[in-house]
Protein backbone atom coordinates (compact mmCIF):
# COMPACT_ATOMS: atom_id res chain seq x y z
CA UNK A 1 0.00 0.00 0.00
CA UNK A 2 2.63 2.57 0.89
CA UNK A 3 5.47 2.72 -1.74
CA UNK A 4 6.68 6.33 -3.10
CA UNK A 5 7.00 9.84 -2.09
CA UNK A 6 4.72 10.64 1.17
CA UNK A 7 5.25 13.79 3.50
CA UNK A 8 4.03 14.90 7.03
CA UNK A 9 1.13 17.02 6.04
CA UNK A 10 1.61 20.19 7.64
CA UNK A 11 -1.84 20.93 9.94
CA UNK A 12 -3.23 24.24 9.12
CA UNK A 13 -4.02 26.95 11.96
CA UNK A 14 -5.87 30.08 12.10
CA UNK A 15 -3.85 33.23 13.40
CA UNK A 16 -5.40 32.59 16.80
CA UNK A 17 -4.41 28.85 17.22
CA UNK A 18 -7.33 27.16 16.43
CA UNK A 19 -7.50 24.04 13.69
CA UNK A 20 -8.86 24.73 10.22
CA UNK A 21 -10.25 22.04 8.76
CA UNK A 22 -11.37 23.71 5.89
CA UNK A 23 -7.68 24.30 4.85
CA UNK A 24 -6.87 21.39 6.28
CA UNK A 25 -9.26 19.74 3.58
CA UNK A 26 -8.05 22.02 0.73
CA UNK A 27 -4.40 20.71 1.45
CA UNK A 28 -4.58 17.12 1.11
CA UNK A 29 -6.05 17.80 -2.56
CA UNK A 30 -3.43 20.12 -3.32
CA UNK A 31 -0.63 17.99 -2.45
CA UNK A 32 -2.28 14.43 -4.24
CA UNK A 33 -2.54 16.95 -7.15
CA UNK A 34 1.08 17.40 -7.16
CA UNK A 35 1.48 13.78 -7.16
CA UNK A 36 2.30 12.58 -3.90
CA UNK A 37 1.48 8.72 -3.15
CA UNK A 38 0.44 8.90 0.29
CA UNK A 39 -0.45 11.78 3.23
CA UNK A 40 0.74 11.23 6.70
CA UNK A 41 -1.17 13.57 8.93
CA UNK A 42 0.56 14.04 12.63
CA UNK A 43 4.29 14.03 11.95
CA UNK A 44 6.88 16.10 13.59
CA UNK A 45 6.21 18.61 10.66
CA UNK A 46 2.58 18.57 11.50
CA UNK A 47 2.83 19.98 14.78
CA UNK A 48 1.69 16.71 16.55
CA UNK A 49 3.26 17.74 19.70
CA UNK A 50 1.12 20.48 19.99
CA UNK A 51 -2.19 18.92 19.22
CA UNK A 52 -4.21 17.15 21.86
CA UNK A 53 -5.61 13.63 21.90
CA UNK A 54 -8.88 14.81 20.33
CA UNK A 55 -7.61 17.14 18.07
CA UNK A 56 -5.02 14.39 16.29
CA UNK A 57 -8.00 12.17 15.58
CA UNK A 58 -10.35 14.53 14.35
CA UNK A 59 -7.41 15.81 11.94
CA UNK A 60 -6.66 11.78 11.19
CA UNK A 61 -10.81 11.99 10.10
CA UNK A 62 -10.69 15.35 8.18
CA UNK A 63 -7.44 13.64 6.04
CA UNK A 64 -8.91 10.35 5.71
CA UNK A 65 -12.35 11.73 4.18
CA UNK A 66 -10.64 14.12 2.22
CA UNK A 67 -7.30 12.12 0.40
CA UNK A 68 -7.83 9.37 -2.59
CA UNK A 69 -4.28 8.07 -1.37
CA UNK A 70 -3.63 5.86 1.23
CA UNK A 71 -3.25 8.25 4.65
CA UNK A 72 -0.14 6.58 7.46
CA UNK A 73 -1.18 8.34 10.58
CA UNK A 74 1.70 9.76 12.98
CA UNK A 75 0.36 7.91 16.58
CA UNK A 76 3.40 8.13 18.80
CA UNK A 77 2.77 9.38 22.63
CA UNK A 78 5.42 9.17 24.95
CA UNK A 79 3.73 5.78 27.20
CA UNK A 80 2.28 2.93 25.42
CA UNK A 81 -1.18 2.98 27.10
CA UNK A 82 -1.81 6.39 25.19
CA UNK A 83 0.11 5.11 22.04
CA UNK A 84 -2.35 1.99 21.81
CA UNK A 85 -5.21 4.02 22.29
CA UNK A 86 -4.25 7.03 19.90
CA UNK A 87 -3.39 4.25 17.25
CA UNK A 88 -6.88 2.73 17.09
CA UNK A 89 -8.40 5.99 17.51
CA UNK A 90 -6.54 6.67 14.08
CA UNK A 91 -7.91 3.49 12.92
CA UNK A 92 -11.33 4.56 13.87
CA UNK A 93 -11.01 7.56 12.24
CA UNK A 94 -10.17 6.17 8.53
CA UNK A 95 -5.95 5.52 8.41
CA UNK A 96 -4.61 2.83 6.65
CA UNK A 97 -1.67 2.67 8.70
CA UNK A 98 0.31 4.02 12.22
CA UNK A 99 4.02 5.82 12.21
CA UNK A 100 4.99 5.35 15.41
CA UNK A 101 7.69 7.40 16.85
CA UNK A 102 9.86 6.21 19.58
CA UNK A 103 8.68 7.62 23.06
CA UNK A 104 10.27 10.65 24.03
CA UNK A 105 11.29 12.68 26.59
CA UNK A 106 12.49 9.53 28.40
CA UNK A 107 15.11 7.51 27.72
CA UNK A 108 15.01 4.25 26.81
CA UNK A 109 17.09 1.13 25.88
CA UNK A 110 16.88 -0.79 22.77
CA UNK A 111 15.66 -3.96 24.79
CA UNK A 112 12.77 -1.64 26.15
CA UNK A 113 12.18 -0.18 22.04
CA UNK A 114 11.97 -3.69 21.12
CA UNK A 115 9.16 -4.83 23.62
CA UNK A 116 7.10 -1.40 23.35
CA UNK A 117 7.10 -1.55 19.60
CA UNK A 118 5.87 -5.28 19.64
CA UNK A 119 3.36 -4.54 22.41
CA UNK A 120 1.87 -1.77 20.10
CA UNK A 121 2.12 -3.52 17.23
CA UNK A 122 -0.32 -6.68 19.08
CA UNK A 123 -3.01 -4.33 19.43
CA UNK A 124 -3.21 -2.44 16.77
CA UNK A 125 -6.39 -2.93 14.10
CA UNK A 126 -3.23 -1.28 11.27
CA UNK A 127 -0.40 -2.05 10.08
CA UNK A 128 2.73 -0.47 12.47
CA UNK A 129 5.26 1.67 10.76
CA UNK A 130 8.67 2.66 13.45
CA UNK A 131 10.01 6.09 13.38
CA UNK A 132 13.15 7.07 14.00
CA UNK A 133 14.35 11.06 14.51
CA UNK A 134 16.71 11.17 17.19
CA UNK A 135 17.07 14.82 16.41
CA UNK A 136 13.71 15.18 18.80
CA UNK A 137 13.62 12.44 20.53
CA UNK A 138 17.53 11.46 21.77
CA UNK A 139 16.10 7.14 20.98
CA UNK A 140 17.21 5.95 17.60
CA UNK A 141 16.18 2.25 17.13
CA UNK A 142 19.23 0.77 16.51
CA UNK A 143 19.42 -1.49 12.70
CA UNK A 144 19.84 -4.82 15.10
CA UNK A 145 16.79 -3.79 16.73
CA UNK A 146 14.48 -2.69 13.76
CA UNK A 147 15.92 -6.57 12.15
CA UNK A 148 14.38 -8.17 14.97
CA UNK A 149 11.08 -6.34 15.26
CA UNK A 150 11.22 -6.54 10.82
CA UNK A 151 9.36 -10.12 11.86
CA UNK A 152 6.38 -8.96 13.78
CA UNK A 153 3.69 -9.88 11.21
CA UNK A 154 1.93 -6.28 12.08
CA UNK A 155 5.14 -4.19 11.42
CA UNK A 156 5.60 -3.57 7.86
CA UNK A 157 8.34 -1.18 7.62
CA UNK A 158 9.89 2.10 9.35
CA UNK A 159 10.72 5.78 8.65
CA UNK A 160 14.56 6.61 9.48
CA UNK A 161 15.28 10.26 9.91
CA UNK A 162 18.91 10.00 10.85
CA UNK A 163 19.84 11.49 7.33
CA UNK A 164 22.32 8.32 7.15
CA UNK A 165 22.17 6.82 4.35
CA UNK A 166 24.76 4.30 5.46
CA UNK A 167 22.26 4.03 8.49
CA UNK A 168 19.69 3.24 5.18
CA UNK A 169 21.90 0.66 3.86
CA UNK A 170 21.86 -1.21 7.16
CA UNK A 171 18.79 -0.97 7.79
CA UNK A 172 17.40 -2.28 3.89
CA UNK A 173 19.84 -4.68 4.24
CA UNK A 174 19.07 -6.14 7.89
CA UNK A 175 15.74 -6.64 6.56
CA UNK A 176 16.15 -7.65 2.98
CA UNK A 177 14.47 -11.18 3.80
CA UNK A 178 11.27 -9.90 5.70
CA UNK A 179 8.14 -7.86 4.33
CA UNK A 180 9.40 -4.74 5.68
CA UNK A 181 9.91 -1.47 3.81
CA UNK A 182 12.63 1.05 4.82
CA UNK A 183 11.58 4.95 4.09
CA UNK A 184 13.80 7.89 4.27
CA UNK A 185 12.54 11.20 6.22
CA UNK A 186 15.51 13.46 4.96
CA UNK A 187 14.33 15.31 1.81
CA UNK A 188 18.31 15.94 1.07
CA UNK A 189 19.36 12.45 0.81
CA UNK A 190 16.36 11.05 -1.18
CA UNK A 191 17.90 10.15 -4.31
CA UNK A 192 20.92 8.38 -2.50
CA UNK A 193 18.89 6.63 -0.20
CA UNK A 194 16.68 5.57 -2.88
CA UNK A 195 19.66 3.88 -3.99
CA UNK A 196 20.55 2.42 -0.77
CA UNK A 197 17.40 0.28 -0.84
CA UNK A 198 14.93 2.89 0.60
CA UNK A 199 11.20 2.00 -0.64
CA UNK A 200 10.56 6.23 -0.60
CA UNK A 201 10.39 9.01 1.76
CA UNK A 202 8.38 10.87 4.13
CA UNK A 203 9.67 13.86 3.51
CA UNK A 204 8.96 17.70 5.11
CA UNK A 205 10.16 19.62 2.31
CA UNK A 206 7.24 17.63 0.33
CA UNK A 207 4.49 19.88 1.57
CA UNK A 208 6.44 23.00 -0.15
CA UNK A 209 7.57 21.33 -3.15
CA UNK A 210 5.43 18.07 -3.60
CA UNK A 211 6.46 17.77 -7.31
CA UNK A 212 9.65 18.34 -7.40
CA UNK A 213 10.28 15.13 -4.20
CA UNK A 214 7.46 13.12 -6.41
CA UNK A 215 9.83 13.04 -9.62
CA UNK A 216 12.95 12.41 -7.97
CA UNK A 217 11.12 8.59 -7.02
CA UNK A 218 9.98 8.38 -10.27
CA UNK A 219 12.48 9.13 -12.16
CA UNK A 220 14.70 6.96 -9.80
CA UNK A 221 12.18 4.63 -10.58
CA UNK A 222 12.64 5.10 -14.52
CA UNK A 223 16.37 4.20 -14.39
CA UNK A 224 17.11 8.18 -14.56
CA UNK A 225 19.02 7.72 -11.61
CA UNK A 226 21.50 10.78 -12.43
CA UNK A 227 18.26 12.56 -13.43
CA UNK A 228 16.86 11.88 -9.85
CA UNK A 229 20.33 12.96 -8.06
CA UNK A 230 20.29 16.17 -10.24
CA UNK A 231 16.25 17.12 -9.31
CA UNK A 232 17.18 16.13 -4.98
CA UNK A 233 20.10 18.41 -5.28
CA UNK A 234 18.33 21.48 -6.55
CA UNK A 235 15.81 21.50 -3.29
CA UNK A 236 18.71 20.44 -0.65
CA UNK A 237 19.12 24.36 0.55
CA UNK A 238 14.86 24.19 1.03
CA UNK A 239 14.85 21.37 2.80
CA UNK A 240 17.84 22.86 5.18
CA UNK A 241 15.86 26.02 5.39
CA UNK A 242 12.52 24.41 6.50
CA UNK A 243 13.41 21.60 8.51
CA UNK A 244 17.31 22.74 10.33
CA UNK A 245 16.72 26.29 9.73
CA UNK A 246 13.34 27.94 10.26
CA UNK A 247 11.43 24.52 11.24
CA UNK A 248 7.74 24.31 10.47
CA UNK A 249 6.94 28.37 10.20
CA UNK A 250 9.60 28.33 7.67
CA UNK A 251 7.86 25.50 5.92
CA UNK A 252 4.38 26.78 6.02
CA UNK A 253 5.79 30.09 4.48
CA UNK A 254 7.22 28.38 2.04
CA UNK A 255 3.86 26.72 1.03
CA UNK A 256 1.88 30.08 1.54
CA UNK A 257 3.89 31.35 -0.86
CA UNK A 258 2.96 29.51 -3.39
CA UNK A 259 -0.47 29.73 -2.92
CA UNK A 260 -1.12 26.56 -0.69
CA UNK A 261 -3.23 26.49 2.18
CA UNK A 262 -0.96 25.80 5.16
CA UNK A 263 -2.43 27.90 7.25
CA UNK A 264 0.10 29.40 10.77
CA UNK A 265 1.83 27.30 12.89
CA UNK A 266 0.55 27.14 16.50
CA UNK A 267 2.53 28.89 19.42
CA UNK A 268 5.02 28.79 20.55
CA UNK A 269 6.26 28.74 17.00
CA UNK A 270 6.92 32.32 15.89
CA UNK A 271 6.38 33.48 12.19
CA UNK A 272 9.15 34.30 9.61
CA UNK A 273 10.28 37.68 8.96
CA UNK A 274 9.72 39.55 5.19
CA UNK A 275 12.99 38.40 4.31
CA UNK A 276 13.13 34.99 5.17
CA UNK A 277 9.52 34.50 3.03
CA UNK A 278 11.38 36.04 0.40
CA UNK A 279 14.28 33.49 0.37
CA UNK A 280 11.99 30.93 0.37
CA UNK A 281 9.95 31.61 -1.95
CA UNK A 282 13.80 32.14 -4.57
CA UNK A 283 14.12 28.04 -2.88
CA UNK A 284 10.77 26.86 -3.99
CA UNK A 285 11.41 28.37 -7.95
CA UNK A 286 14.90 27.12 -7.91
CA UNK A 287 13.62 23.78 -7.19
CA UNK A 288 10.51 23.81 -9.24
CA UNK A 289 12.43 25.14 -12.36
CA UNK A 290 15.02 21.99 -11.90
CA UNK A 291 11.85 19.91 -12.91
Amino acid sequence: MFAGTGLPLVTPFTPDGELDEPALAELVDWVQQRGVDFVVPCGSTSEAPLLSTEERTRVVEVVADAADVPVMAGTGQPSLARTVATTEAAAEAGADAALVVTPYYYSHGQAALSDYYRAVADESPVPVYLYSVPVYTDTPIAPETVAGLADHPNIHGMKDSSGDVGNVTRLSRLTADAEFDVFVGSGSVYAAALGAGAAGGILAVANAVPEAASAVYERFTAGEEAAARELNAAFVELDHAGTTVHGVPGMKAAMRGRGAPAGHARAPFQPVDAGTEQRFDELVAAALDAL
